[in-house]
């Protein structure tokens, strides 16, 4: 059985502040802020502490069309149709480091689960991937023919999964940068991928209306959801695995029970399209966008425990009653009692690997702070070098003229 809900999804906060329609959010790791980026060009980074003032940014030439929090929450990155991407230090001051990441509109970023890269997709039909540290563009990968809506990293950093309006979903090898398969069954563009928690299946929604999840290992289709009655423009796994949230163009957001293989609540709050929505990173709250300009936080209230150990199980129909595929939902879901060694370690060990834990996530912090700061102090160097250049040619030209 899966788990049981014991109450709703209910409205936590509602956030105004844009004043266009709201395209991207993204939870920091801490879930003390949220990140909210729109077609007003800025971005604003809420605080989940009452009273607490929220920060908007300016900084991109036009609209912002994703964000996303670095894993330490040190860093969010955006990506905008003004071609460019910026990291920001997500404090009062605000401060960004920009590079020119694509020749058209970027329309998705991600991080890879160390922090240490970036990947980039855009309507100039290619993925780009980058370190974070320096900016340093690392390689590209070319074989969609229409643009490119969103691009994920695997958990392990080891895939690269690609969405795109040529109507195909692409996982591509990242160490030989080769496209290994493409799933075709989508009947329009696909606005959204991503990887469910365990690396072994991915999920998708376009404009066909469609959620579609797929195991990578036999490249065949495991579900097929048609419960929304417009574009499906936005998805999120539960960190569990257990759940999926949807965003769509008819208003509402959808949770699916992928281990039973239905339809769990709908949810209305937006008045017009359900643009983007992504669940926190322990599952407890999800936060969603919509043309109303509006920034919601619900809490998810699923049960604290997700069920025992999940066994695969085969599903007959898909969630619209038509025949389904028959094949197993089997992401390797268990829940953490099972883990039997880890109730051999001792509190201590358990303490001890905490702390160091923390720390190391204390000292990575650090480390994007400090190549921030680095490169922020290059660009103003740069700008210093070439005012004094400017400068110089000035000078030049006045003792040429009067010498004249």
């Amino acid at each position: 059985m899966a788990a049981l809900c014991e109450e709703d999804p209910s409205l936590a906060k509602h956030f105004k502040g844009h004043r266009d329609a709201v395209t991207s959010v993204d939870f920091s790791c801490t879930k003390k802020q949220l990140v909210s980026g729109s077609m007003d060009s800025c971005l604003m980074i809420w605080s989940m502490k009452p009273q607490m003032r929220a920060y908007r940014f300016m900084g991109h030439k036009d609209a912002v069309l994703c964000v996303q929090f670095s894993p330490s929450g040190h860093l969010v990155a955006s990506g905008s149709r003004d071609k460019t991407v910026r990291l920001w230090i997500p404090s009062i001051k605000g401060e960004s480091t920009v590079f020119k990441a694509h020749t058209a509109t970027v329309r998705s970023v991600h991080f890879s689960s160390d922090g240490q890269s970036l990947v980039t997709a855009s309507d100039d039909k290619t993925i780009k991937v980058w370190t974070v540290h320096r900016q340093k563009f690392l390689f590209s990968l070319s074989q969609h023919i229409n643009w490119v809506r969103c691009a994920r990293f695997s958990p392990d950093g080891r895939l690269i999964v690609s969405s795109s309006d040529d109507k195909t979903v692409k996982l591509w090898d990242k160490t030989s940068r080769e496209c290994i398969h493409s799933f075709c069954e989508h009947g329009g563009f696909v606005n959204h991928v991503d990887f469910h928690p365990s690396g072994n299946c991915i999920a998708a929604g376009g404009t066909d209306s469609t959620v579609k999840l797929w195991d990578i290992r036999m490249n065949r289709l495991l579900q097929h959801y048609q419960v929304h009655s417009s574009v499906v423009n936005s998805l999120s796994f539960h960190p569990s695995g257990n759940y999926l949230v949807t965003a769509s163009s008819d208003s509402t957001l959808k949770i699916l029970d992928l281990l039973e293989g239905r339809l769990l609540y709908t949810l209305h709050g937006h008045q017009g399209p359900a643009t983007c929505v992504a669940f926190s990173r322990d599952g407890d709250l999800f936060a969603s966008g919509g043309s109303d300009e509006q920034v919601m936080v619900w809490k998810t209230n699923f049960d604290a425990d997700y069920g025992d150990v999940v066994k695969p199980q085969k599903y007959g129909s898909s969630v619209d009653g038509t025949h389904g595929t028959g094949s197993e939902m089997d992401c390797s879901i268990h829940h953490k009692k099972t883990k039997t060694r880890d109730s051999c370690r001792t509190h201590e060990q358990q303490e001890e690997e905490t702390s160091l834990a923390n720390t190391l996530e204390h000292i990575m912090g650090q480390l994007d702070v400090l190549t921030q700061t680095v490169s922020i102090l290059e660009q103003r160097l740069t700008l210093t070098e070439d005012k004094l250049k400017e400068c110089l040619e000035n000078q030049q030209k006045i003792i040429q003229n009067k010498t004249n």
